[in-house]
């Protein structure tokens, strides 16, 4: 199988809550990358099929616009 390598990004504009899923973190399909927080409800954006976290691109606290990459992941 060819390695995918893929930008993740927000769907929504929000706070970054939480990053679960540091650079270099093994992930199976929809474990959580990083959650944001929008109106106190936790949204997390998740792996969108087993592979590795290559680079986080947000930082904890940091105000995300829709559409905003916040993460690179290979499959």
């Amino acid at each position: 199988m060819a390695e995918t390598l893929v930008t993740i990004r927000a769907e929504i504009g929000a706070s970054v809550w939480k990053i679960t899923a540091p650079a270099g973190t093994v992930l199976a399909e929809d474990e959580p990358i990083v959650i944001l927080e929008s109106m106190k409800m936790e949204i997390p954006i998740q792996a969108p099929y087993a592979g590795v976290v290559i680079e986080i691109l947000v930082v904890e606290g940091q105000q995300v616009e829709e559409g905003q990459a916040v993460a690179t992941f290979r499959a």
